[in-house]
């Protein structure tokens, strides 16, 4: 096969295909450097005793995830059910209460675990825990009478980019082989 009977649209349209998917392939694997440390960061964050403020608005959560932190829920507006696992590892519901703060704004804690999706009896009070994914703070001790949440763990967070990467360069191989046989078929 010679350079000179390839068809340069196709070939063009492949070559670019295959160097946005190697490029794609390197862009994950920067993503799980970056995703590595994150994770690194959290893990040193949940060893830290020291509590924080309660997170008010996205730019702070970052910053206070996995640590301890508290607030003053001083009106609860609703309590919803959602799956959640107890601290034993057991699946039923978890109850989150969205609540009033003291300085103003709304606070979100998740109240505790129990087998029963109805929501519990909660008027507010001291909320103290770990801050969780999205804000929310998980109560540590449980309230409400209900049964202690697992923690919010760091090691729960998916890191799959060395996969995605692999698969991007797979894919760029494939198409590279596959245009490869059909070029030999049509000369």
């Amino acid at each position: 096969m010679k350079l000179r009977n390839l068809p340069v649209v196709p070939t063009f349209v492949v070559l670019a295909a295959v160097a946005t998917m190697i490029a794609l392939g390197f862009w994950q694997l920067d993503r799980l450097q970056q995703k590595e440390a994150l994770l690194a960061n959290y893990s040193a964050a949940q060893g830290n005793d020291i509590p924080v403020g309660y997170p008010q608005g996205d730019s702070t959560i970052e910053a206070a995830l996995y640590r301890r932190s508290g607030f003053d829920c001083t009106a609860v507006s609703s309590i919803r059910s959602v799956s959640g696992v107890s601290a034993k590892g057991r699946s039923g519901w978890a109850h989150i209460a969205t609540c009033a703060l003291a300085g103003g704004g709304k606070g979100q804690a998740a109240l505790g675990w129990s087998n029963d999706p109805k929501p519990p009896e909660y008027s507010g009070g001291l909320v103290t825990g770990i801050v969780a994914p999205g804000g929310r703070i998980v109560a540590d001790p449980p309230l409400a009478g209900l049964a202690p949440l697992a923690k919010p763990d760091p090691k729960d967070i998916p890191n799959n980019h060395l996969a995605y990467a692999w698969q991007w360069f797979i894919f760029a191989a494939t198409a590279l082989v596959i245009y490869a046989l059909a070029v030999r078929r049509r000369l």
